[in-house]
């Protein structure tokens, strides 16, 4: 499909009124898992193309363009809304999370494995082993203060078990920047798994920060504030890959082709009829929000779409589902890797005074502070075993034990082995 030749509907003809702007939300004990993680994946799509329009906003002093792109804003606003609203009220902010957490790991992978740009590829394997570790240390809370067994809620669809512990995952701040790309020379899918990723790590922090103040218990707002720092470096890590020299008029209209394919994904992949018709609906919405972005890319640039997206033909649609196999396969060889400036890097290999180190010592100089870690030995005072649902013994030896929270792995040298990337 080529959203450049579609028929486009002006505009504020998609604007609603509260009536329909509150849709039925899901069955949380029917709905498939994937129909979740599509609903979070497109909840965070718009609010990063909401937020990149008041920030071009800010930065013109056109008083007509800024009208503009304030009608398509206030669309895309409504749009975000009643896609947040599909979440049913029933739903728990921990049962909630973990939906966020499945959607990181099975998107994160499913990208990577299609990625052809290396330095794209390791970027998402390197993270792919974080949010793996984030889903079970919040399946671990999820059990231990509601009872509900978060295997079920990912349809065993995705192993939880440790990955690289998030006690590893805190860095000093100036490794997190990676190199960007270039959209002008690099392929549209290597753009669009850039931009989607890091809206999806957007959508994944802003939860976590939202949230962690009415989480119900001292020792779940710890672990949500550590985690919400984590996802700080994620989106440090995945934004810095996109290209920062495109112009705002390029970036809109990349912005609205993202989300057309986005959503055209999801109506290709969707499964349940009634989101499926959502997924439909919304994907003419922004159909029209890309021919005005076209319109004005050529009113104030002189410049024709194709000289920014050199195909509109869609790539292949992103289905989302397991990657069981693929995610321990990245445990299994990258599991003690850091980074370190430009480079990825086995703690192994790290100077003792490298920056890593350094920063470890400032915010978990003892692990015994680190809320991640306190989350599973609390669970391990109750049980004896931590909650995991695996398909097979950890890839990894030190990460098997189940009667002990491993802290060292990712952070102390020696303390597992890691061959490295293999792109």
């Amino acid at each position: 499909m080529n959203p450049f030749l579609e028929k486009a509907i002006p505009v504020e003809k998609s604007l609603e009124n509260f009536c329909e702007l509150y849709p039925k939300p899901y069955n949380k004990r029917e709905v498939d898992p994937y129909t979740k993680t599509r609903i979070i994946l497109m909840n965070g799509t718009e609010f990063e193309a909401n937020w990149f329009s008041h920030q071009f906003a800010r930065h013109t002093d056109d008083i007509d363009l800024k009208r503009e792109i304030a009608l398509t804003r206030a669309v895309e606003k409504q749009q975000q809304l009643k896609t947040s609203l599909l979440k049913p009220a029933s739903e728990s902010i921990l049962e909630h999370t973990i939906g966020y957490e499945q959607l990181a790991v099975d998107l994160t992978a499913e990208l990577a494995k299609r990625e052809s740009d290396c330095s794209v590829k390791r970027a998402l394997d390197f993270a792919l082993l974080e949010d793996f570790d984030h889903l079970y240390r919040y399946a671990d809370l999820l059990d231990m203060e509601q009872g509900i067994a978060a295997e079920y809620l990912v349809g065993r669809y995705t192993e939880i078990m440790p990955g690289r512990p998030t006690i590893a995952h805190h860095r000093f701040p100036k490794d997190n920047v990676r190199r960007n790309i270039n959209s002008k020379t690099a392929d549209v899918q290597t753009v669009l798994d850039t931009m989607i990723i890091t809206a999806a790590e957007q959508q994944t922090m802003n939860y976590y920060m939202n949230v962690t103040p009415f989480a119900c218990s001292d020792i779940s707002r710890r672990l949500y504030a550590e985690i919400a720092l984590v996802e700080e470096e994620h989106v440090t890590h995945y934004e810095s890959l996109m290209d920062p020299n495109a112009t705002w008029f390029e970036m809109m209209l990349w912005h609205e082709y993202c989300e057309c394919y986005l959503y055209w994904s999801c109506y290709m992949t969707e499964t349940d009829p009634y989101i499926k018709n959502y997924w439909e609906n919304n994907l003419i919405t922004e159909i029209s929000h890309l021919h005005k972005a076209k319109e004005l890319l050529e009113k104030y640039e002189k410049k024709e779409w194709n000289e920014v997206i050199k195909c509109g033909e869609f790539p292949t649609p992103i289905s989302l589902h397991e990657n069981i196999e693929y995610v321990r396969d990245i445990l299994g060889t990258t599991v003690q890797y850091t980074t370190n400036r430009d480079e990825y890097t086995n703690v192994d290999d790290l100077p003792c005074d490298a920056d890593f180190f350094r920063y470890q010592n400032i915010i978990a100089p003892t692990t015994d502070i680190v809320p991640s870690h306190n989350v599973i030995e609390a669970y391990l005072r109750r049980h004896r075993t931590d909650y995991r649902y695996e398909v097979a013994a950890n890839p990894i030896e030190a990460l098997r034990n189940r009667k002990e929270d491993n802290t060292s792995v990712g952070r102390v040298p020696g303390a597992a082995k890691s061959t490295g990337f293999k792109c």
